[in-house]
């Protein structure tokens, strides 16, 4: 007859191995979690850098048509006090990385 306690012995056995590849899978899926996050948080700085940028380059094409048009000191001290506001923003980006 069949012995018992050899395939209890190797159900034991099967069962201790899917035990393990279970714990290697979730430790693998916590770490894809994770670097998913940190993509993430790429992400969203890099669309705010894209977006100030964005806004710079519509001040400077809206500077350039108003230094064509009117006064240009006025004009380059509207457009300083821009840049500087983008460039506040830009250094508590890179603070927060």
């Amino acid at each position: 007859m069949f012995d018992f306690e050899a395939i209890v012995v190797e159900i034991e056995m099967k069962v201790r191995k899917l035990i393990g590849e279970n714990r290697r899978l979730r430790v693998e899926a916590e770490e894809a979690n994770e670097r998913c996050r940190q993509l993430q948080e790429q992400v969203d700085k890099q669309n705010i850098v894209i977006n100030n940028l964005k806004e710079q380059n519509n001040n400077l094409k809206l500077g350039n048509t108003l230094t064509q048009q009117g006064d240009s000191a006025e004009i380059r001290l509207k457009i300083n006090q821009l840049i500087r506001s983008i460039d506040k923003s830009l250094a508590l980006i890179n603070k927060s990385e």
